[in-house]
């Protein structure tokens, strides 16, 4: 009795299958479970029916799919046989394989394509948003292996070498050499394990693009909102711009500005407001000579203006690189949002480059090379944060972190930008190997080839435009987070009061400026730094101990 209700139900079911076969699968067969209730929703949905150039469409299918689908009727119509259905049976299959269709054009994906695997944009720095493809230095079909450089990325900061990770084979470049603006994330190239199947991806195009164009019309269809408010503000002042120019016109109808008729047909000659003009006539009203008199006093530019004619301007617009974008957001950031206050003092460096002259004797017989005198501020500079850790800190919203390594970052100037590198540990390394890597480094920058690893991490920065510049004395814009930046001047003879039995004498002295934040760095620490920093440069032997 039990199975008979069963197939009676089932059968019932089955009346409504016309309705039912154009919907999903998984709809569907929670309709034919044994265990599911009629569901409302699901005989009110309507689709499209299905067409023969559908079914066209569709010949490719997951045979997982069909299966499972055609398994579930194929039950519930043997059933149904068995009770003399009204169904037809030969338009139910048509309606079957109709939905078996757009079933499996719903579910496959790629279009058949092999096994591969997309390589996004990688994030090679902390800030980075958005990279460069500088130049690839592997083709479509080439051979690739783990370690291997697959092309040249131009970060915010640097060109970094991106590596394989993987066997295979590159089989599509989607972003070719010198595509700029390219988001984290995003696809730049294909990899496949077969080399058969590099062909496969000739026309291949990822799956982004579709969801980026949908973006595109997305974005396009707020836009007409967005011109109408925009309309609204460049309306408003229509008005205020029109009013002084309708007081001319109005006013020969209205009894507020009076004029003669030769004085009015002047000042319309010259298109000269008569509300600019003051009338000294009988009750103030505008005469000839009123206006003769403006012209004569501002009217007469008016022609020259008219005759001259503004030569155009010759120019040629030079794109943003990666390095130029950032380096102008942190220093805009950093004007913006760090109170910068200066300190500058005075340094004899007599004492200084008579050691230098020594050591580069020494390094010279070594077969080192020449020390310099930016070498020598780079260590004065690492020694005297060693001394007032204070200002070797950074600033946050919570606490200020002050560092215990001693990282000093040297502003380099290339034809990409300006770079940074960072000399690790300044305070604990001699002189010839702050030398050699300060050298090592701005050949890197200037081939525009850093890492990561060579700019990031610095404490404390020191730029130098007096030795390459002769540049006397500047004030240098603070690096964030870090909260100073030593400026270094030019050094220059000057005369000078002598101790000794002679009145006067002559003495080379350097200009440096210290830049603070003064949330990390107060005044009076700030002077302490520099006390330092003088000290270690007017007594250099200091250093070496």
């Amino acid at each position: 009795m039990t199975y008979a209700s069963r197939i009676i139900h089932h059968s019932k079911r089955l009346q409504n299958a016309p309705n039912l076969v154009r919907q999903e699968q998984a709809l569907l067969v929670r309709w034919f479970s044994h265990d599911a209730q009629p569901s409302t929703d699901i005989l009110k949905a309507r689709r499209p029916s299905c067409v023969p150039s559908e079914r066209a469409r569709g010949s490719r299918s997951f045979s997982s799919s069909t299966k499972s689908v055609s398994g579930t009727f194929t039950r519930d119509i043997s059933m149904t046989r068995k009770l003399g259905s009204s169904v037809s049976e030969s338009g139910f299959n048509k309606r079957l394989s109709c939905m078996q269709v757009l079933l499996s054009r719903g579910f496959s994906s790629d279009a058949g394509l092999p096994p591969h695997q997309e390589i996004g944009m990688p994030s090679l720095s902390p800030t980075m948003s958005e990279g460069n493809i500088a130049r690839w230095l592997k083709k479509e079909g080439d051979k690739v292996s783990p370690g291997e450089v697959l092309c040249e990325v131009e970060t915010d900061k640097a060109t970094v070498e991106m590596e394989c990770m993987e066997d295979g084979y590159l089989a599509k470049i989607v972003r070719p050499d010198g595509t700029q603006g390219i988001k984290v994330g995003e696809v730049i190239a294909i990899t496949v394990e077969e080399e058969d199947d590099i062909a496969k991806f000739k026309d291949y195009t990822p799956s982004a693009s579709g969801a980026s164009a949908s973006a595109a019309k997305e974005s396009s269809e707020p836009t007409p909102p967005k011109k109408e408010v925009v309309a609204e503000p460049v309306t408003s002042p229509e008005p205020k711009v029109s009013k002084p120019s309708a007081a001319p016109v109005a006013s020969p109808s209205g009894d507020r500005i009076f004029a003669s008729p030769l004085a009015r047909s002047l000042a319309e000659e010259h298109k000269v407001p008569l509300s600019s003009i003051k009338g000294t006539g009988p009750d103030g009203s505008i005469v000839k000579a009123d206006v003769e008199e403006y012209l004569a006093s501002r009217g007469k530019e008016a022609p020259k203006a008219k005759g001259a004619v503004p030569a155009a301007l010759d120019y040629t617009d030079i794109p943003h690189s990666q390095i130029r974008k950032i380096t102008a957001s942190r220093l805009l950031f950093s004007k913006q949002t760090i109170p910068h206050y200066y300190l500058t003092v005075d340094t004899c460096v007599d004492r200084l480059m008579d050691l230098r002259g020594q050591l580069n004797a020494l390094q010279e017989a070594s077969g080192g090379k020449r020390i310099s005198v930016n070498d020598l501020v780079i260590k004065a500079a690492a020694l005297a944060l060693q001394k007032v850790p204070q200002c070797n800190s950074s600033w946050t919203d919570d606490y200020i972190r002050q560092f215990h390594n001693v990282n000093i970052n040297v502003a380099v100037q290339t034809e990409n930008g300006l770079f940074v590198p960072v000399i690790r540990d300044a305070n604990k390394k001699g002189l010839s190997s702050i030398a050699e890597e300060v050298r090592q480094l701005a050949q890197k920058a200037k081939e525009n080839s850093l890492k990561p690893e060579d700019y990031e991490g610095g404490t404390f920065t020191v730029t130098n435009l007096g030795g390459p510049f002769g540049i006397k004395q500047f004030c240098a814009i603070i690096n964030p987070p870090q909260s100073g930046i030593l400026a270094v001047g030019s050094a220059e003879k000057r005369v000078v009061p002598s101790s000794g039995p002679e009145l006067y004498k002559f003495a080379s002295y350097m200009s440096v400026t210290l830049s603070c934040d003064h949330r990390v760095i107060d005044g009076a620490i700030g002077a302490e730094w520099l006390k330092a920093f003088k000290g270690y440069i007017e007594n250099p032997e200091s250093m070496l101990l």
